[in-house]
């Protein structure tokens, strides 16, 4: 039995099932936006994340799988200053989405990761009950350069804790490039080598500060293998992402927002490919799911029980996840599609056709 947690435009939607049944078991802030969820592999807690407009950002915990929430604190900017460098920032400093959680290591009880957007990346080490601002990441001189891809403003879309040092973490930033910190965030590097922005001019498209990474995973039994889903196709980084090598056989196109990788086998992960950047639609109006084994060098794509006609799902970046068995995925579209699958990708069932624009999907374990 699996469970997912699928945060929507209109709530939080908690599912079980397996194989050809699944069910709805519970909704969570009917009618409110939930960005981001997070469950918590050392406690088990669930937090999500949500954006309530004129009302802002909030954040819920539950400790009890959803049976009651609390409220606990958001990320917060200090106030803007009026003098010095950052006087003249462009940049808003308000919180306008959650958009990452993470958790801290195992040895790291309490700590939490948030990226945000505009681009701020917080830290509790309290359980979410008080956010501080990565200062070293915000105030670097660099992220003058970074601008919006999507938003009027770059945003931190991924935040991943190396499992085998927590003071490791690596970010997608769109768009910014991929940045790292080996010692907890006292230090940022921009390790985007390799990737390439044609919608930059020539001379600045190997910029590793203005790359649009749309999504970034990591394979959780070899971490120094990460995947990335770019604006501008696929790359893959077997050094941990010191450097990124492009993908180009990707199909149907390598355009898209989402991947997802088997967290036991480096060579194997999935993407959504959708027709263009200006035509944000599935190839032909069929929709598939793509496949790797080989590491990118080849790739399948599978549409056995997705919509092969007049098809207008989009996936956006956290909608795709992978079971800790690399059998069983979940997929959730902007149309409100719901797909499982426990071949691997290659058929599927659908859940539901009538969920309202879904933001993220996670499996609970």
């Amino acid at each position: 039995m699996h469970t997912l947690l699928v945060g929507s435009r209109k709530g939080l939607f908690v599912i079980d099932g397996e194989g050809l049944r699944w069910e709805i078991v519970a909704h969570h802030f009917a009618g409110d936006p939930v960005t981001q969820v997070l469950v918590d592999p050392r406690d088990g807690a669930w937090y999500a994340a949500l954006r309530l407009g004129h009302f802002g950002v909030k954040l819920r915990k539950s400790v009890d799988q959803g049976a009651s929430w609390q409220e606990i604190a958001t990320p917060a900017f200090p106030l803007k200053p009026e003098q010095g460098p950052w006087a003249d920032d462009a940049t808003p400093w308000s919180v306008d989405l959650i958009w990452a959680l993470a958790a801290g290591g195992p040895d790291q009880p309490g700590l939490l990761w948030a990226g945000c957007l505009p681009a701020g990346l917080f830290k509790s080490e309290d359980g979410g009950a008080s956010w501080a601002l990565n200062q070293p990441l915000w105030e670097d001189p660099r992220r003058r350069e970074w601008f919006g891809g999507g938003y009027d403003h770059a945003g931190i879309h991924t935040v991943l804790v190396d499992p085998q040092d927590a003071s490791h973490l690596t970010l997608a930033i769109s768009c910014g490039g991929v940045w790292q910190t080996r010692d907890g965030g006292a230090s940022w590097r921009a390790t985007s080598a390799g990737m390439k922005a044609d919608f930059m001019p020539p001379e600045r498209a190997e910029d590793p500060n203005i790359q649009d990474p749309h999504c970034l995973t990591q394979c959780a039994s070899q971490p120094d293998v990460l995947w990335v889903q770019h604006h501008c196709g696929l790359y893959r980084s077997s050094d941990g992402g010191e450097r990124w090598d492009a993908l180009p056989q990707a199909r149907p196109t390598g355009f898209g927002f989402a991947v997802a990788c088997d967290p036991h086998n480096p060579r194997r992960a999935w993407f959504v490919p959708a027709q263009a950047d200006s035509c944000r639609i599935p190839v032909n109006g069929q929709m598939v799911v793509s496949r790797t084994d080989d590491g990118g060098a080849s790739f399948q794509q599978f549409g056995d029980g997705l919509p092969q006609q007049h098809a207008y799902h989009l996936v956006y970046r956290h909608a795709l996840d992978v079971a800790n068995d690399g059998q069983t995925l979940a997929m959730g579209s902007t149309t409100g599609g719901l797909w499982t699958s426990v071949h691997a990708g290659e058929a599927w069932h659908c859940v539901s056709r009538d969920l309202p624009p879904i933001a993220v999907v996670r499996f609970v374990g």
